[in-house]
């Protein structure tokens, strides 16, 4: 029916509201119901202007209109008074129904006096004594009032009566009634509790068409102020995918931006606005606005106080916003409509609310989603060093000791500290041995860039009299140049300084530090020619060797040695590695790492654990790879940059995952997508991470949470970044996920944007599992055509492919599907017979027994299937003979599957009992009640000797003796 066609009849009039209450909540589908009642109006029936009238409320209630809705409630309520027997018992229902509508309608808004609302009370409690109604409903109303004013005394009571008063047929349903007997408790400081009742609502038991969407959204912040994170964030995903389409539902929403104020997610809560810009100005619902500008002015300041307050934020239309003008502006707002309700409601409970609400502090510096975020506030450093604040800058004598122990012991930011003592001796006298230590640090910090700073450094020293140190500058000097690349001029250049300075040991005229240096640098570089050019193994093995000679047993307490023999152990393990003898380079790459650890430097042993997972991974140990990945996030700490801890935790989740640790895999694919995103990589690695957090919350059945992760997963994932299999995979768990959430047409387009990808592969399985897939939601979603060409190119590629099995399916799921279209009974005989030949096509002269067992096992279904889809192809208005010869049809196929299962033994033995019911009932159908009979003790006498508790063989028993009853009567 057209937006602008005529209403011919009654009929007509209901088909087109029925129509227009599956269209999306919103102005839209307001103006249609206006239209439609003027149409019923123009009918002359009263009972169609008393439905076009419930029609108009209902879709005014249910979206951001509901102002709107008093109108055609006052004008119902005038037609039951002046002429009841005008409604029939549906809509007399449906009247006593919205009373409720109305209580909690006239509290949002605030120009409708409160003398007028307790009237309206206590007409509602007289109509509902006289109609014969519980007073559930009223006190629940009484209730509401009470606890919107902050009559807390008068709100216990109603609480109280509320709860005793017997539940009818105007009692809200039970989700709705706890989410606001859970909202009181809220009130009262009571999360726990809250969260208690609302558990029926959010484990499924209770739903209705906004519950558990506003549970899951009343629930965050008690979760979060018990330090249940893990089900917050599960309730902000699963919640916010069901209030996103909803417009109606502007306070749950509301939730979930604070949610987002309130864990770090600022961003996020910027893109929730940018969803709904109506959201600032529609003014159907006061109340849901006000509590919305409460919610945008904590996120405005939220991003204020970072420093952000200039940012560009969503905002009213019309103008541009940064965040600390939306602040004010949303701050005035709320508590302009705030200072209305308190006015109207003579009490200051609503503003005091609103203030408490948008003066709210962070509850998480930064709660990971799984979904793509920037990270709004500055990220500080990965380990801060932590000091005393001072009155005054430290002096340079200490800013030298401090960078110099940090140095000496090898700890993190001993580069920074050093960086501060440049800063402070600039423009300063300084002596020059500090103005060598200076310079050699700064070059430690340039890496491939730092050649000419060591050596300047190494004319410092030597200047200083320290000639030991001065050859090791020069020796990092050519180290530097071997990570530049420049091999060749670095070999050269270490021989020099290795020859002066094991003259200067063997005089005693430097220490084992400066020596060890040296050897390292030359090991160092001797290792680079191995890594770029495969040469050179045996002489840089020497060098390692002398290394460890010159330091085995001297480190004690000094971990600058202790640090040189554990790299040295660890060059051996590359060594080894590069060898092949991936178990030996395995083993010491441990040593090196146990070594570090026993200095008390674990941060260093990070990368050898890793090496050693990468390499148990090789040899297929999965287990050693755990226990290595584990060691390197425990010894890494917060040092590790965020790329590295977000590579390490999705390694992890890749093992997990791999053993069937679903649950903690997820947890470590979250961290690497927010470590991922922390560290600007969200469009590559944390696309990836995303991707495999999908998969993992799809696997514990999370449906909800992963279509939200695979959804921001797929707006980075690239085929050239991360591979076309990357993005069929995500698209295909996300069409899964779709699936099961009922978005069938969602999808269906899903899957066929996965199939047209893997249409282009080689290996052609994929592409016709998708299609069959995708016609599956296709036909979920009502469209049998549709559904009908994608099981036909399916059932192409699976003929092409050989697999008979689901080209029989295919073409089974086409036969059900003609009934619903052009095609109809003929066409699915056609493709049923079809698939029966295919089945029996394949049979003749296949071999192998397994493989003929299990399609013997799919001819049998086959004729079931069969059977069953005659039987139900019966128009509901033929005649006697043709529902006759219909029965007849399907009990011979039924009979034909009862024979193949037979053919299996144990095998087919529940399939067979199951077609045996069938045919049995087909038979009484038939008025043939003898031979139905002997068709249930068939299925009795095949399960004599049966388990009894086997669930199957109960239903079975139950059932024939059921199908029995006749025959015995």
């Amino acid at each position: 029916m057209g937006a602008t066609g005529g209403i011919a009849d009654f009929d007509a009039l209901r088909r087109a509201m029925a129509e227009n209450a599956e269209e999306p909540e919103g102005p839209a589908r307001n103006a249609r119901a206006e239209q439609l009642l003027a149409e019923a109006e123009k009918l002359n029936i009263p009972l169609a202007v008393v439905e076009a009238l419930g029609h108009q409320l209902k879709v005014y209630n249910y979206s951001s209109e509901k102002d709107k809705m008093f109108v055609p409630f006052a004008r119902l309520l005038r037609l039951w008074d002046e002429r009841p027997g005008d409604f029939d018992e549906y809509e007399t229902h449906s009247l006593y129904w919205v009373f409720k509508w109305m209580s909690a309608g006239m509290l949002d808004q605030p120009h409708i006096p409160l003398a007028s609302i307790e009237k309206w009370l206590g007409e509602m409690e007289h109509r509902y004594r006289l109609a014969g109604h519980s007073e559930r409903a009223v006190r629940s109303a009484e209730f509401s009032v009470a606890a919107h004013v902050g009559d807390f005394s008068r709100a216990e009571r109603a609480y109280a009566a509320w709860l005793a008063a017997d539940r009818d047929r105007m009692a809200d349903c039970h989700a709705c009634e706890l989410h606001g007997q859970g909202g009181w408790q809220l009130r009262n400081g009571r999360d726990a509790e809250a969260l208690e009742l609302w558990r029926p609502v959010l484990e499924g038991e209770y739903s209705c068409a906004h519950e558990p969407h506003t549970v899951l959204a009343s629930s965050l912040v008690p979760l979060l102020r018990l330090g249940r994170t893990d089900e917050a964030r599960a309730h902000h995903l699963r919640g916010f995918r069901l209030v996103r389409p909803m417009e109606s539902m502007r306070g749950a929403y509301a939730d979930h931006v604070e949610f987002c104020a309130l864990t770090g997610n600022e961003a996020r809560g910027l893109e929730l606005l940018a969803e709904r810009p109506a959201y600032f100005t529609d003014a159907g619902q006061p109340r849901s606005r006000m509590d919305f500008l409460a919610v945008v002015t904590l996120l405005m300041d939220r991003l204020t106080g970072l420093g952000l307050g200039e940012q560009r934020v969503p905002g009213p239309a019309g103008r541009a916003w940064s965040a600390a003008e939306l602040a004010g502006h949303a701050r005035a707002e709320a508590l302009e409509l705030a200072a209305r309700f308190d006015a109207r409601n003579g009490t200051s409970y609503v503003g005091d609310r609103v203030r408490e609400r948008m003066d709210q502090r962070p509850l998480a510096d930064r709660l990971p989603l799984g979904v793509r975020a920037a990270r709004t506030a500055p990220a500080g450093p990965v380990a801060p060093v932590v000091r005393a604040p001072a009155k005054e800058p430290p002096s340079l004598s200490v800013l030298l000791a401090e960078a110099r122990r940090l140095s000496d012991t090898l700890q993190p930011h001993a580069l920074e500290a050093w960086a501060a003592v440049a800063e402070a001796v600039e423009g300063t006298e300084v002596d020059a041995y500090v103005r060598a230590e200076v310079a050699d640090h700064t070059a430690m910090g340039r890496g491939p860039e730092g050649a000419e700073l060591f050596e300047h450094a190494a004319e410092l020293y030597a200047r200083a009299g320290d000639e030991g140190e001065a050859i090791a500058a020069r020796a990092r000097a050519a180290y530097v140049r071997a990570l530049a690349g420049e091999v060749d001029v670095a070999t050269a250049a270490i021989g020099e300084p290795y020859d002066r300075i094991l003259a200067l040991y063997a005089d005693e005229a430097t220490g084992v530090r400066q020596t060890a240096s040296v050897l390292m640098s030359r090991a160092r570089i001797l290792m680079r020619r191995v890594h770029e050019r495969s040469e050179g193994a045996f002489e840089a093995e020497q060098a390692v060797r002398e290394l460890l000679a010159l330091v085995g047993g001297r480190g004690g307490s000094d971990v600058r040695l202790v640090s040189r023999a554990a790299e040295g152990r660890a060059m051996l393990a590359e060594l080894a590695e590069h060898a092949g003898d991936g178990e030996r380079a395995a083993e010491l790459f441990r040593q090196a790492s146990a070594q570090f650890v026993g200095a008390e430097l674990p941060w260093f042993a990070v990368e050898y654990e890793v090496r050693v997972a990468a390499l148990a991974h090789e040899q297929g140990d999965m287990a050693e790879a755990e226990r290595a990945l584990r060691a390197a996030l425990e010894h890494g700490g917060p040092h590790v940059e965020a790329v590295g801890r977000a590579q390490l935790h999705l390694q992890l989740a890749e093992v997990l995952g791999g053993r069937g640790a679903a649950e903690e895999a997820a947890e470590h694919a979250l961290q690497a997508a927010h470590w991922a995103d922390e560290a600007g990589e969200s469009a590559t690695l944390g696309a990836w991470a995303r991707h495999q957090l999908g998969g993992l919350l799809l696997r514990q059945g999370r449906f909800a949470e992963a279509a939200e992760v695979l959804e921001s997963a797929l707006a980075d994932l690239s085929a050239e970044t991360h591979g076309d299999g990357a993005v069929v995979q995500t698209q295909w768990w996300l069409g899964d996920c779709l699936s099961e959430l009922g978005e069938h047409h969602a999808a269906a387009e899903r899957r066929l944007q996965a199939a047209e990808i893997a249409r282009h592969w080689p290996e052609q399985h994929d592409h016709a599992t998708l299609a069959h897939l995708a016609a599956e939601s296709l036909g979920n979603a009502g469209l049998a055509a549709e559904a009908d060409r994608a099981y036909a190119r399916a059932g192409e590629l699976w003929r092409a492919m050989g697999n008979v099995h689901f080209l029989v399916r295919s073409l089974r799921a086409r036969a059900w599907l003609a009934l619903r279209t052009e095609a109809g009974t003929a066409g699915a005989r056609r493709l049923m017979t079809a698939a029966v030949t295919e089945c029996e096509s394949a049979l003749t002269g296949l071999r192998d027994a397994a493989a003929r067992e299990r399609l013997t096992g799919e001819l049998g279904h086959t004729h079931r299937q069969f059977g069953d889809l005659l039987a139900r192809s019966v128009p509901e208005d033929a005649q006697d003979a043709a529902i006759q010869d219909a029965f007849e049809a399907a009990l011979a196929e039924t009979t034909a599957a009862i024979a193949v299962f037979a053919g299996l033994g144990a095998d087919g033995l529940h399939s067979r009992t199951g077609a045996e019911l069938a045919a049995g009932w087909l038979e009484a159908d038939l008025s043939r009640p003898a031979d139905a009979a002997a068709r249930a003790r068939a299925v009795l006498d095949a399960y004599r000797d049966a388990d009894p508790e086997d669930d199957t063989v109960r239903a079975r028993r139950a059932e024939a003796r059921q199908l029995l009853e006749p025959a015995q009567a």
